[in-house]
């Protein structure tokens, strides 16, 4: 072993530091295993793709090795909320403990960080009737007077979702960079500063990816100085990566656009242009864009194969975007006329050339190698994107050249930074990276199939701890009955449980569908209290789901979810006692990155089905039901009302992929775990009481 192998083994030891200083550490092989092999990415450099299943571990894993390694490190994961929980709990915890002295920095994407400048003219680009957004407005002007860091996610009772964010942060498109009049003072810019000068930084995959397809978020200063590059929850890189990796027109872009047109243009060129008829004419473009699209009545992603989308008509939607370029290149005319008279007027030239871009490369036929689309969910997105990363993970990162390891005088013994490999060391981590032996479903699309392959079994005794549950009478998943098959049992279920029961649904129409029928169920009952995804913040349903296991009344949760409730949510011990699914998780065929990517393989002489959808549905099954069992005490059930999963041949595959859970094979059955979960938690809760 090398010396970073031995101290690595050395502090997962029985009598080894974390057995000394974490509470409730307890040594485990697969953790032990995951670590080891870490070091020795470290040590030798290349790339580790590692499935670690729920329980084993795996952010103290990869944490231990890269502290000890005295190298500099990026670690990315999925999300503000696991960045948030890394950087405030988990890091300062671990290098506590490890007595190793590291500098550690958080950086996150603009849009996370309050915006000085824009701060100052927010309340202009209000009208006097958003008195609700004034409120919010003046909250975070007072919070910005006293905030060191900017992270708007520190501010207390700001909802994440509120449309005062965009008014107080900056995009690329806006940020008028080093001619901001704040630049000096800029949270952003401070936040790079500090994480060019920590030897832990930790970051998210949107901002890793947004920095590869715009750099502009410091990450080409940064990337190149590090040795040791992290992705926890990797199974979202590719999703991630294709996002940020072709190019996008939104009709949100363009309104926000018009509105700071006419603001900057009253400001610094009043009586130079007719700035209201040019923001004008921009806003009334973006809308008849969106006007255009609306007879394709739909909210999903909208196919785009010919020269204008699925269900659009094309003369209206050519002479959108011929009314949209025209107007953008009006204002820029405008705007270049008046540039030199100050910084947001420029940039504001800038914007208005690069949209009027994307305006006409969406107007023309779309490349080859790509996948163009609509989504008209929210506003109106133009997208067009490569169907996975492997190229860029190829060219832009694995054939980054190697950095010589950062020598210091302040790591510990034992970590010997300068003896390692030149060579940059990759190591990507999660639960769920595939359905074969070479985890081929993530490998593949992200470039990966060279890399080391290894995978962890979870140390649950799911046999003893789970139990799975196929209805056999069930509606079939494409039956009109079956969203209200399902929640007439998650409704029998929950009563029995008093509440504890998460049901996860692979559509937003069946997420309606079972939440209100529970909802009518439950309606002014002692029952419990349905939460619906949508309803409010994620943060605030978990919490409240939590809250209702410990309810005096007994009356506890069910919560409907869909989506990301599939992932990240960790409810130890009885808060969640039953997951129900409502049908197997196959990637919708309707979507146009899904079509593009099932022909892809079809060309290659491949099956679609079974090289894609089935993998797909065996990854998100696996995540799905990781929702259950978190810990080594808890117990539950998991129910997936399909019947394909134990009628047909792909179902044994899906089967394989879940954990050993033993099987429920009646509705008498089913009652009767319902009845043990129930005496297992009263049991426990009358042993509580009495110590």
């Amino acid at each position: 072993m090398s010396p970073l192998q031995e101290a690595v083994a050395a502090t997962f030891a029985s009598d080894g530091t974390l057995a000394c200083t974490a509470d409730g550490f307890r040594p485990r092989d697969g953790q032990t295993q995951l670590a080891l092999a870490i070091a020795r990415t470290i040590d030798q450099g290349g790339e580790l793709v590692a499935e670690a299943a729920t329980g084993v571990g795996k952010t103290f894993a990869y944490l231990v090795p890269a502290l000890l390694s005295g190298e500099r490190v990026l670690l990315s994961t999925a999300t503000k909320a696991l960045q948030d929980q890394l950087f405030t709990r988990d890091l300062p915890q671990l290098a506590a403990a490890l007595a190793v002295p590291v500098r550690m920095a958080l950086l996150k994407g603009r849009a996370s960080y309050l915006c000085k400048h824009r701060l100052g003219f927010a309340d202009a680009a209000l009208g006097s009737h958003e008195l609700a957004q004034r409120v919010a407005l003046a909250k975070v002007a007072q919070w910005a007077q006293a905030t060191r860091t900017g992270d708007l996610g520190e501010m207390p009772g700001l909802d994440e979702r509120s449309p005062v964010i965009p008014l107080v942060t900056s995009t690329r498109e806006n940020c008028l960079g080093a001619e901001c009049p704040q630049f000096r003072s800029c949270h952003v810019n401070q936040a790079r500063r500090e994480a060019m000068a920590a030897d832990v930084v930790v970051i998210n995959h949107h901002l890793f990816f947004a920095d590869l397809s715009v750099r502009e978020s410091g990450m080409a200063e940064l990337l190149p100085t590090v040795r040791v590059v992290v992705f926890d929850e990797a199974h979202q890189l590719n999703e991630t990566g294709v996002q940020f990796l072709g190019r996008h027109l939104a009709t949100g872009q363009l309104l926000d656009f018009s509105r700071d047109l006419l603001a900057a243009g009253i400001q610094h060129a009043r009586g130079l242009a007719d700035w209201m008829v040019l923001a004008g004419n921009v806003e009334r473009a973006a809308r008849d864009l969106r006007v255009a699209a609306a007879p394709a009545k739909t909210s999903q992603r909208l196919r785009w194969a010919l020269q204008q989308p699925d269900g659009v008509d094309g003369a209206a939607w050519a002479l959108a975007l011929t009314s949209l370029g025209h107007a953008l290149a009006t204002a820029q005319r405008a705007l270049a006329n008046v540039a030199e008279s100050a910084p947001d007027l420029a940039r504001l030239n800038e914007r208005a050339a690069d949209l009027g871009e994307r305006a006409v490369r969406f107007a023309a036929p779309a490349e080859p190698g790509v996948v163009r689309w609509l989504d008209v969910a929210a506003g109106l997105r133009l997208i067009e994107s490569p169907l996975d990363i492997a190229e860029t993970v190829q060219t832009k990162l694995l054939a980054q050249p190697n950095v010589q390891p950062d020598v210091r005088p302040d790591v510990q013994a034992g970590a010997q930074p300068g003896t390692h490999s030149p060579r940059r060391a990759w190591v990507f981590v999660s639960a769920t990276l595939g359905a074969d032996a070479r985890l081929s479903w993530f490998t593949g699309p992200c470039g990966l199939e060279g890399a080391e392959v290894m995978q962890i079994a979870s140390p649950f005794d799911y046999a003893h701890q789970a139990a799975l549950y196929v209805p056999p009478e069930m509606a079939r998943p494409a039956d009109a009955h079956h969203s209200a098959e399902v929640a007439a049992l998650a409704g029998d279920i929950a009563a029995q449980l008093g509440g504890r029961t998460m049901v996860l649904t692979t559509t937003l129409r069946a997420l309606r569908t079972i939440g209100d029928a529970l909802a009518a169920r439950f309606a002014g009952r002692a029952g419990p209290e349905v939460l619906v995804q949508g309803a409010l913040p994620k943060r605030v349903l978990m919490e409240r789901f939590r809250a209702g296991a410990d309810d005096a009344l007994g009356r506890g949760c069910v919560l409907v979810g869909s989506a990301t409730f599939w992932e990240g949510v960790d409810m130890p011990g009885d808060a969640l006692q039953c997951v129900v699914i409502d049908k197997l998780p196959f990637p919708p065929p309707g979507d146009p990155l899904v079509e593009a990517r099932c022909q892809q393989l079809e060309a290659q002489g491949r099956s679609a089905f079974a090289d894609y959808s089935v993998p797909a549905a065996a990854v998100a099954l696996k995540q799905g039901a990781g929702r259950l069992i978190r810990r080594e005490t808890d117990a539950g059930l998991l129910v997936i009302c399909d019947t394909r999963l134990t009628s047909m041949g792909y179902g044994r595959r899906l089967l394989a992929a879940l954990p050993p859970m033993r099987r429920l094979r009646s509705q008498d059955e089913l009652m009767q775990a319902l009845d043990q979960l129930n005496d297992q938690r009263t049991g426990a809760g009358a042993a509580a009481e009495s110590e």
